[in-house]
C-alpha cells in the first residue's frame, strides 16, 4: 500500500513557538509600514515654515516620502539575496539597527535636504527588514498554513497604518515634528530582543551571486524617472525639456537593466518569472492598488488639515478606518478566495478601490465628514482583498528557498507602484493646483507669486504671513486645491481600473473542487 506523507519540513521545536515567531516578525513590519504612515500625518508640519516644522516645499515633501521608498525598492532584490545567503535573522538584525539609527538621525534633520538623506538612510535598514520577515515566515510555517500566516501578516500593515496616523498625531499634539521618526527608536530594541531570543536563521542552501550593476541601474533608472516626473509637477510643465530629458532618461536606464537582467547569468530580477501571466498580473496588481492608494493618502492628508481644518491627531483619528477594515479582513481574506477564486475576489477589490477613489471627486469643503470614514472603510476593505491573495500566488509561484526573492519582488512592485503613485499623482495635484491658483496670486508681490503657488499648504502660509491682506487668498486656495483633488482622484481611479481588467484576464479563477485540496508537490511516498 502507498500513501503519501508530507515530509517533516520544520523542526518541532521552531514548529511549537512559530506563532510567537510571527508576532516578532510583525513588529518588525508595523516599524518600517509604520514610519510612512507616521509621516503621513506630519506632512503640513513639516511643510510649514520654520520653528513649527522645516519649510519643505511640496516638491521636497514628495522626496522626503520617495527617498525611501525609491532606496527601498531598488535595493529589496539585492537585500533578499544578502538574505539568502548569510542568513535572514542575520539581515534582520542589521536592517533593524540601520533603521533605528536613521530614525534618529531624521529626527535632528535641520533642513529638507538631510531629512530626505536621513529618510534615504532609513530605507536601507528597511529594504533589509521587510523581504527577510516573509521569508522567515515561509521557513516556519507548513505550506498548509501559509495562507493563513501570510494573512495575519498582511494585517500587520493595517494595524501599522491604524497606529501611525493616530501616534504621528499625539506626538504632534505635543511635541516637535521630529518627535515622528524618534519614536522608531524604543520599537527597534524591543524588536531586536525578541528576534535575537525567538527567531531562527535560515538560509538558501544554493544563494544566488550578488548583481551590483543591476541594483545600480535599476535605483539610476528609478530616481531619474520619479525626479522627472516630480520637477513636470513643481513647474506645472510636463513639457520643459529638461523634465522630458530626464524622464527619457530614466525610462532608457531602466530599459538597459531589463536587458542587462535578461542577458545575465546572475540576475537580482529574473525577468523569466514574468512569463507566466498569473505571476505577472499578481505583480501588476499590487503595484497599481499601492500606485492609486498612496497617491490618494498623499491629498487626503492636506484635505482634511488645510482645507478642512483638522489638527494632525484628529486626521490620524480620520484615517482609523482605512486600517481597522484591513485588520478586520486581510486574516479572513483567504476565506473569500477558498469561495470565489482569486480573480473574482481581486478584481473586485480593485473595482471598489476605483469606485472610493472616484468618490473623492464629489468631496467639497462641507461635505459631512462621515462620508470620508465609509470611504476609507470600503478602501481598506478593497485593498485587504487584494494583497492577502496576490501575496500568496506570489510567494507560492517560486520555490521555497527563493522565499526572500520572491518576498522582495513582491515588496519592490508594491514600493515602486507607491513611490510612482506619490510621483504621479502627487505632480498631477501640483499642477492642477497652480493652474487653478495662478490667476488669483495677483495682489502678491512678484517674488510670492511662485512660492505661493506651489501648494496649497504654501499659499495659506504667504497668506497668514500677510495677516488681513492675505486673508482674500483662502477661499481660492481651498477651491484650487479641491478641484485638483478631484482630478487626481479621477486619474487614481483609471489606474486602480486598469488593475482591475489585468486581474479579470489573468488572474485564475476558483479552482475545480477536486484541485481545492491538492498537496504541494514537495511529498515523499513512504511505501507500507
Amino acid at each position: 500500500m502507498t500513501t503519501s506523507v508530507p515530509a517533516p519540513r520544520i523542526p518541532e521545536a521552531v514548529h511549537r513557538r512559530r506563532w510567537a515567531i510571527l508576532g516578532v516578525l510583525m513588529l518588525s513590519l508595523l516599524i518600517v509600514v509604520l514610519d510612512n504612515s507616521i509621516l503621513n500625518v506630519a506632512i503640513k508640519t513639516i511643510s510649514t515654515p520654520a520653528p513649527v516644522g522645516l519649510g519643505a516645499t511640496q516638491s521636497q515633501i514628495e522626496w522626503a516620502i520617495n527617498s525611501y521608498t525609491l532606496v527601498f525598492a531598488g535595493l529589496l532584490f539585492t537585500a533578499g539575496l544578502i538574505g539568502d545567503r548569510l542568513g535572514r535573522k542575520k539581515v534582520l538584525l542589521g536592517g533593524l539597527v540601520v533603521f533605528g539609527l536613521g530614525s534618529a538621525l531624521a529626527a535632528e534633520s535641520g533642513s529638507p535636504a538631510q531629512l530626505i538623506a536621513f529618510r534615504a538612510l532609513m530605507a536601507l535598514g528597511a529594504a533589509f527588514v521587510m523581504p527577510a520577515t516573509l521569508a522567515v515566515l515561509m521557513n516556519v510555517f507548513e505550506r498548509e498554513e501559509q495562507p493563513k500566516a501570510i494573512g495575519i501578516w498582511a494585517g500587520g500593515v493595517g494595524l501599522a497604518i491604524a497606529i501611525g496616523p493616530i501616534t504621528g498625531g499625539a506626538l504632534l499634539d505635543h511635541f516637535w515634528w521630529g518627535s515622528v521618526f524618534l519614536i522608531n527608536v524604543p520599537i527597534v530594541i524591543v524588536a531586536l530582543a525578541l528576534m535575537v531570543w525567538l527567531v531562527p536563521d535560515s538560509r538558501d542552501p544554493n544563494p544566488g551571486r550578488l548583481d551590483p550593476v543591476g541594483v545600480v541601474l535599476s535605483v539610476v533608472g528609478l530616481v531619474l524617472l520619479v525626479y522627472g516626473i516630480i520637477k513636470g509637477g513643481e513647474l506645472a510643465d510636463f513639457t520643459d525639456a529638461k523634465v522630458l530629458a530626464t524622464i527619457i532618461a530614466g525610462l532608457a536606464v531602466l530599459a538597459a537593466f531589463v536587458v542587462y537582467e535578461k542577458r545575465s547569468d546572475h540576475p537580482s530580477l529574473d525577468v523569466t518569472y514574468f512569463q507566466n501571466k498569473v505571476f505577472s498580473a499578481a505583480m501588476a496588481a499590487i503595484a497599481l492598488v499601492f500606485f492609486a492608494l498612496m497617491g490618494v493618502t498623499f491629498f487626503s492628508v492636506f484635505y482634511t488639515q488645510s482645507v478642512r481644518g483638522y489638527s494632525p491627531l484628529e486626521s490620524g483619528v480620520l484615517m482609523l478606518p482605512l486600517a481597522a477594515a484591513q485588520m478586520i479582513f486581510a486574516p479572513r481574506a483567504r476565506l473569500v478566495v477558498e469561495r470565489f477564486g482569486n480573480k473574482a475576489t481581486t478584481t473586485a477589490g480593485l473595482v471598489l478601490i476605483a469606485a472610493m477613489l472616484a468618490s473623492f471627486a464629489t468631496f467639497e469643503a462641507d461635505t459631512p465628514i462621515w462620508l470620508l470614514e465609509i470611504i476609507f472603510f470600503l478602501m481598506g476593505t478593497g485593498m485587504a482583498h487584494i494583497m492577502t491573495p496576490t501575496s500568496v500566488v506570489i510567494m507560492q509561484a517560486l520555490p521555497r528557498e527563493k522565499a526572500g526573492s520572491a518576498s522582495a519582488l513582491s515588496n519592490t512592485f508594491r514600493q515602486v507602484g507607491g513611490a510612482l503613485g506619490i510621483a504621479v499623482l502627487g505632480s498631477v495635484l501640483s499642477t492642477a493646483y497652480r493652474n487653478g491658483i495662478e490667476g488669483k496670486l495677483g495682489p502678491l508681490p512678484p517674488g510670492l507669486r511662485d512660492t505661493a503657488g506651489e501648494s496649497i499648504e504654501a499659499t495659506l502660509g504667504i497668506a497668514e504671513k500677510l495677516g488681513a491682506r492675505g486673508q482674500g487668498l483662502i477661499t481660492p486656495a481651498n477651491d484650487a486645491f479641491l478641484h485638483a483633488m478631484h482630478v487626481t482622484a479621477l486619474c487614481g481611479t483609471g489606474v486602480a481600473l486598469v488593475g482591475a481588467v489585468v486581474t479579470a484576464l489573468w488572474l485564475p479563477g476558483k479552482p475545480p473542487a477536486g484541485r481545492q485540496g491538492e498537496k504541494e508537490p514537495e511529498l515523499v511516498t513512504a511505501k507500507d
